[in-house]
């Protein structure tokens, strides 16, 4: 989608948690693509009068009535296997229909576990699959080799390592230079761009990046 990070962008579905969810208008600007419902989120969903193209998870959080909705408009898939959250339960539905671009919304669970499980689950499906995080205004993805972006002046950008990374950085007002950013020693947080381009380059390891989401409130 060009409202997030280019005008090349395509999202092939939106995968929904039962977390803290965006305004209806923005949801409504990804009602060309399929939802995806992670179990009890579809109770949020039915709340503001959307209905999931698909709902799956053990089903133990959603309500009876929204079982019901759902299976009326789409389609219902029980997955009680405990060895997988409901995220990725969600995203292995994605990747069975062979969407490959997902936005992620109410990624926050809750509990502080939760949500940690959560971006887990994120870094390790964002191998092999483009996974945006939408966080209030913010965007976070997983980065594993180069990531170019195209930002605003003075615009915050967060460089997390997941757990560690050797990084070079151009277009930002503290730059790194091949240098190694690890979790509890030392981390890349509210960095600003000082150019139109911004690239992070990362040689080893992982890193979850953050940006300003482009899209409408």
């Amino acid at each position: 989608m060009k409202h997030l990070l280019g005008d090349s962008d395509q999202l092939d579905a939106v995968i929904i948690l039962n977390g803290t969810l965006p305004s209806i208008g923005v949801l409504e600007q990804f009602s060309s693509v399929p939802f995806i419902a992670a179990d009890g989120a579809a109770n949020a969903l039915i709340e503001v009068g959307v209905i999931p193209d698909i709902l799956v998870g053990d089903l133990d959080s959603v309500r009876p009535d929204v079982v019901e909705t759902v299976r009326l408009h789409g389609m219902v898939i029980a997955e009680p296997d405990q060895e997988f959250n409901d995220f990725e339960k969600a995203l292995r539905v994605a990747a069975t229909s062979l969407w490959r671009n997902v936005l992620v919304l109410g990624i926050h669970g809750g509990e502080l576990e939760h949500t940690l499980n959560n971006w887990s689950v994120l870094m390790r499906h964002g191998r092999t699959m483009r996974i945006l995080a939408l966080d209030g205004a913010r965007i976070g993805l997983p980065v594993y080799d180069v990531f170019t972006y195209g930002a605003e002046h003075d615009e915050i950008v967060s460089i997390i390592p997941q757990p560690h990374a050797r990084i070079t950085t151009t277009g930002l007002k503290w730059p790194l230079a091949d240098e190694v950013l690890a979790l509890g020693s030392r981390e890349g947080a509210r960095n600003r761009a000082t150019e139109t381009s911004v690239t992070i380059t990362v040689h080893d390891g992982s890193a979850l990046v953050f940006v300003s989401s482009r899209l409408a409130p």
